[in-house]
């Protein structure tokens, strides 16, 4: 990933000799917001207004912080509203292109070829790193803002004249400790994959490492009790946080970025949840984890896939179970390729476990607490 410097392109990674090995992340810059009316947004920010038709998403399937745009997109039924570009699945020393590779959706709007040329065009000796997702206001002609996280909250309750607001995931009973998940899960889980996978020295690898899967397992418990992150009576921007780093981890982040203490696939009740959530989160476009390719750059930490032995035993016929419920409710079941869930499902939904009925969505049992988030 490169950057632009005073508006020129340097095909530069991050220095992390200033950092002693470890990778961290640049601010995004573009903040500005968009509410129903144009009337400031949090904390008096500059805000547009919503309208359909005036603005645009660009993302690449690859990355998991513009997936969640893109699941939100989905769940607000925005995508009449919004219109969308998807960058070539492959960054190279251009960073994001467009192409017309199966999956790519061309700059329709500014008939750009690479995505540093969209900043550019929004500021000229723009500084900083060339990031997804963005979105651009067409008739300013500028980015309005590029923080995943607060474009989910602006595709939530900015456009609630052309949404779908039977869908709200950020309920306001919820918030604070919604709020309060999300910083502890972007510090150790969506942002600590990449502290452990562009880590240069085996001290700054290790340290993530670490919290990672202790993350994991505070996660792994807490789902063991109930059904989503928080009790609510269906998934919240928490969750959706959460499934887009779930859904690479098998596939990428144990292997390629080295998290290979154990798999998603050796947690019963983390697996169960992101399984639940992927019909509805599906893209299904080709090249969305391809980009994803490198080699060992540090030693790997000790693999622990027994560590969960029992518990998964314990969870096959739960899963099975589980199945069978969203084929009792209407939804298309999931194909599970992995041998240890290829059992057939029990009678009746008696066996489905209290916190994965559909009828009974609250805890079964008090959740773990989650922990408070670093200090910056």
């Amino acid at each position: 990933m490169g950057l632009l410097v005073d508006g020129k392109w340097q095909d530069k990674w991050y220095d992390t000799d200033k950092t002693g090995g470890e990778f961290k992340r640049t601010t995004t810059t573009f903040r500005d917001w968009i509410t129903p009316d144009g009337s400031p947004g949090p904390d008096g920010r500059k805000a547009v207004p919503a309208e359909a038709g005036r603005y645009h998403l660009y993302v690449s399937l690859a990355c998991p912080w513009a997936h969640r745009t893109l699941i939100t997109r989905k769940l607000k039924k925005l995508d009449d509203v919004i219109s969308l570009s998807v960058v070539d699945y492959h960054m190279g020393e251009e960073g994001w292109v467009f192409s017309d590779r199966p999956g790519a959706i061309p700059d329709d709007v500014l008939g750009k070829q690479r995505l540093y040329e969209v900043y550019l065009e929004a500021e000229p000796t723009y500084t900083g790193r060339v990031t997804v997702p963005v979105l651009w206001d067409k008739q300013q002609d500028t980015i309005v803002n590029n923080e995943s996280a607060e474009i989910i909250r602006i595709l939530n309750t900015g456009f609630s004249a052309f949404a779908d607001n039977a869908v709200d995931v950020t309920p306001q009973e919820h918030l604070a400790e919604i709020d309060r998940i999300n910083a502890v899960v972007y510090d150790a889980v969506n942002n600590g994959v990449y502290k452990c996978g562009f880590a240069t020295t085996q001290a700054a690898y290790e340290k993530p490492f670490a919290a990672l899967f202790e993350t994991l397992d505070m996660l792994e418990e807490r789902l063991s009790g109930q059904r989503y992150l928080v009790p609510s009576k269906a998934p919240t921007e928490a969750d959706w946080r959460l499934f887009t780093t779930l859904i690479r981890f098998d596939a990428v982040y144990y292997g390629h970025f080295k998290c290979n203490q154990r798999r998603i696939a050796d947690y019963p009740a983390i697996d169960a949840y992101m399984r639940e959530a992927l019909p509805v989160a599906r893209h299904g476009r080709d090249g969305e984890f391809r980009a994803h390719q490198g080699p060992l750059l540090h030693q790997p930490q000790d693999h622990q896939p027994d560590r969960h032995r029992a518990a998964r035993a314990e969870a096959r016929p739960r899963h099975a179970a589980w199945a069978g419920e969203r084929a009792l409710r209407g939804l298309r079941p999931c194909v599970i390729s992995h041998p240890a869930r290829r059992s057939a499902a029990p009678d009746g939904p008696a066996a489905v476990p209290p916190h994965r009925r559909a009828s009974a969505r609250s805890p079964a049992a008090p959740a773990p607490p989650i922990p408070s988030a670093p200090a910056p």
